[in-house]
């Protein structure tokens, strides 16, 4: 019989671990359910969950953003992408569209779409126009784009790709000097489609223990109570608290798809730089529909730079998990989900926009800077 969310606390609480500990999450859906549910406030003070590189929106790399934007305002296209695209904002000079979203406002074909099956009904309904699918996202996003592809598209229908990696921001962390974490709770539908197995490296290579979690309160407790059990005995193992979904081996016929349509390669993390074999590419057998081969290229190479988050914007350290989104100098002041600034606070996968939305409003850079100006 499973266990309630009430039960899984209460098992959690009497566990026994007294130390210090830090259990970072590596999605936006954990994150968003975490801070819904109050599981922070609820679980003992020495544990700490740490939101990790969970939020694709906030990691997509600011060149592929302004190539978008640049795309829909010169060429003749309608450019399409997920909701969360269109505002993520890029540094440009004032006056200039600093995001899709303004882009259409000033003229741009835009629309926001949820599924690429819209994206093929656009195409066919535009036979006489090319339409441009900026299709960013990790490998949850990116599987059906490959599925796309793969049962045939119309000719007219083009991909500006920027998918990426989960498991490779995490190897990065855990092959720093400062992980930053103690314990890892493993995303769901990653694990869905690529199989839990993409994270044995956690437990094999670094001796940190992992558990795949769901969304509900009590699986998310579950999995934080598999790994604290596991620090507590000294045993190190996968756990998947969500069998339910999250099979061995993943689904077969999506990581085909993937592997058949997308080579893995070296790509940029907006904030981060290039993390090894952490991106998608299109196979040279797709990339007749690649539309990096169809336009002229609008890409900054002065836009590939480590810092490249608008002045003042820490969302590449939340996202890495080095600080909590309220201890960025912007969050609540400068940058809220009305006009935000970095894209951290933009998507409903971004940390900072989660921690907002479910109430948080002190700002703890803004309160050490008063005491340090009182001293």
């Amino acid at each position: 019989m499973s266990r309630t969310a009430e039960q899984w606390l209460q098992a959690l609480r009497e566990l026994g671990v007294d130390n210090p500990v830090r259990i970072m999450n590596v999605c936006g859906g954990h994150e968003r359910s975490i801070s819904m549910a109050g599981l922070r406030t609820a679980i003992p003070e020495n544990i700490e969950l740490v939101p990790g590189p969970g939020c694709p929106v906030c990691i997509c790399p600011e060149e592929d953003v302004f190539e978008a934007i640049q795309l829909a305002l010169n060429e003749d296209i309608i450019l399409v992408a997920f909701g969360d695209m269109l505002r993520v904002p890029v540094n440009v000079p004032k006056r200039e569209p600093r995001s899709l979203e303004q882009a259409k406002a000033a003229g741009a074909d835009i629309r926001p779409i949820a599924s690429p099956t819209e994206v093929v009904r656009i195409a066919k309904e535009n036979p006489d126009r090319k339409v441009v699918f900026f299709a960013a996202g990790f490998e949850t996003t990116t599987a059906p784009v490959a599925a796309m592809l793969a049962e045939g598209v119309p000719d007219n229908l083009l991909v500006l790709l920027s998918g990426r990696l989960t498991w490779p921001a995490v190897a990065m962390l855990l092959d720093s000097e400062e992980p930053g974490f103690d314990a890892l709770v493993a995303p769901g539908h990653v694990s869905t489609v690529m199989g839990p197995e993409e994270w044995e490296f956690v437990v094999d290579k670094h001796g940190i223990p992992a558990a795949v979690a769901g969304f509900r309160p009590d699986t998310l407790l579950q999995a934080m109570y598999s790994v604290l059990r596991q620090l507590r005995d000294g045993r190190r193992f996968l756990d998947n608290c969500y069998p339910e979904v999250v099979r061995p081996g993943g689904n077969a016929e999506a990581r085909r798809q993937l592997d058949e349509v997308m080579e893995v390669v070296d790509a940029n993390w907006r904030g981060v730089g290039i993390i090894p074999k952490s991106g998608y590419a299109l196979r040279e057998a797709y990339q007749a529909h690649d539309a990096r081969q169809h336009f002229q290229s609008y890409a900054d190479e002065s836009r590939k730079r480590v810092g490249e988050m608008p002045p003042g914007c820490d969302c590449a350290r939340v996202v890495l998990g080095k600080i909590y989104p309220n201890q960025c100098r912007l969050y609540g002041a400068a940058c809220t989900p009305r006009k935000p600034i970095g894209p951290c606070m933009v998507s409903d996968e971004g940390a900072c926009r989660i921690w907002w939305s479910s109430g948080v409003r002190d700002n703890e850079w803004e309160g050490r800077s008063k005491d340090a100006a009182s001293a």
